[in-house]
């Protein structure tokens, strides 16, 4: 790589810093809190953005950090490099590397440390390793994620098999345990791997019954019960969200619980029953208006009103409501956090549709174009299929030309 192309990425990293109104520290501690568990001080930005050094491996959080899409900074990166092309970019593996914990003793190979007796410290590991999966699903497909998430599953299952511990760290070892399945079982089915999504779900209940975190318990049902939604078991998906709500209890946080009806609603409304999908939206933002951020999981982190909007739009948007969905769909994507490329695209998907049933196929096409070129080369087995439900949805207005080109340049 040459060094003026090195200094020429450096000054437009800084120039991204400056207009995300950041000093060199603040982009640091963000860049920590990002990772949950890796580090970069002052100093590292320095170097950056003085073109000493490329930091690939740290690309999808400096996207999420300055609001820059992912796609942006490793074409920039690329340059800088020397490369022209996309073969030698940040791999998936090189991006989960930035979000996982450095392997230890405590999570290393078993076959060594069977019967070894682990402590808090371990289980503090093993949460911090589902934490880092959490957030490399938010810029990973799943395709992509699916082998090192079930990799993380299975040394976590092992790890609480082969060792022994106290009470208190079984329960915090099974706890982690059911949200690494979630997580897993989550990745499965956005990689279209339903039946292994299924079994590992159902692990995870398991873990989490036997952890007594019914809140987990219902969160992991409830992504169960989505999946059926989405899968033509529209009828398991109700009765499994409702066990997933009354699973939770209504002691539980109120994200969780919010979760839960928004579950709830989507099922409903898979199932073409409108008044409980709108019964159960409502009650959704009432359990998130309860809801006290410092008792909320960290597996909860993402449920905000912002995010609630967006299931009302969808859920309007299922029941043929295009009057209501477009404009909460507009408002949520004008602010969305472009780096979460899965999340914009389906958003995207819903406001195609519901353009289109409000007779407004030249912006269903024009919404649908940027949610094609989003995910070009996104391994995701849910934006995949959202992208042929957009295309049958604009089939009906070939006749206009935008749409028609949409239809000739993706239907293949």
């Amino acid at each position: 790589m040459t060094d003026e192309r090195r200094k020429r990425f450096g000054r437009y990293l800084a120039r991204r810093r400056r207009e995300a109104r950041k000093s060199q520290r603040q982009l640091a501690e963000l860049l920590c809190r990002i990772s949950g568990t890796a580090s970069v001080t002052r100093n590292e930005v320095s170097r950056w953005e003085r073109g000493e050094r490329v930091p690939v491996v740290w690309l999808p959080a400096l996207a999420t950090a300055l609001s820059v899409p992912l796609g942006d900074l490793e074409r920039a990166a690329l340059h800088a490099r020397g490369e022209d092309a996309g073969p030698d970019a940040p791999s998936p593996a090189e991006a989960l590397a930035f979000f996982l914990p450095e392997d230890n003793a405590h999570l290393g190979p078993l076959t060594s440390t069977a019967g070894r007796r682990v402590g808090k410290s371990t289980a503090a590991d093993l949460a911090s390793r589902a934490h880092g999966l959490r957030l490399a699903d938010d810029v990973i497909a799943g395709g992509d994620l699916l082998s090192p998430a079930l990799r993380e599953l299975d040394a976590a299952v092992r790890l609480y098999r082969g060792t022994t511990h106290t009470e208190d760290v079984g329960r915090a070892l099974l706890g982690s345990i059911g949200e690494l399945a979630q997580i897993a079982g989550w990745v499965a089915s956005d990689a279209g791997q339903h039946e292994q999504a299924t079994r590992v779900y159902k692990l995870g209940m398991s873990a989490a019954r036997e952890a007594g975190d019914r809140a987990l318990v219902g969160n992991l049902a409830g992504s169960l019960a989505y999946q059926y939604a989405n899968t033509g078991r529209e009828d398991d998906a109700v009765s499994l969200a409702r066990s997933a709500l009354e699973e939770a209890g209504p002691d539980a946080p109120g994200k969780a619980r919010a979760l839960c009806f928004d579950r709830v609603a989507w099922a409903n409304a898979k199932a073409g029953q409108a008044q409980l999908a709108m019964n159960a939206l409502r009650q959704a933002h009432e359990a998130l208006a309860d809801d006290g951020s410092d008792e909320a999981p960290a597996w909860a982190y993402w449920v905000t009103p912002e995010e609630l909007d967006v299931m009302d739009a969808r859920v309007y948007t299922e029941l043929c409501k295009p009057l209501r969905a477009v404009p909460l769909l507009q408002e949520v994507l004008s602010r969305y956090d472009a780096t979460h490329t899965r999340e914009l695209a389906l958003y995207l998907s819903w406001l195609a549709v519901a353009l289109a049933d409000a007779n407004e196929p030249e912006e269903a096409a024009a919404t649908a174009r940027r949610m094609f070129d989003l995910t070009a080369d996104f391994a995701s087995s849910r934006t995949a299929e959202r992208g042929h439900l957009v295309l049958a949805k604009l089939e009906p207005f070939r006749d206009v030309p935008d749409v028609r080109e949409v239809l000739d340049t993706y239907a293949a």
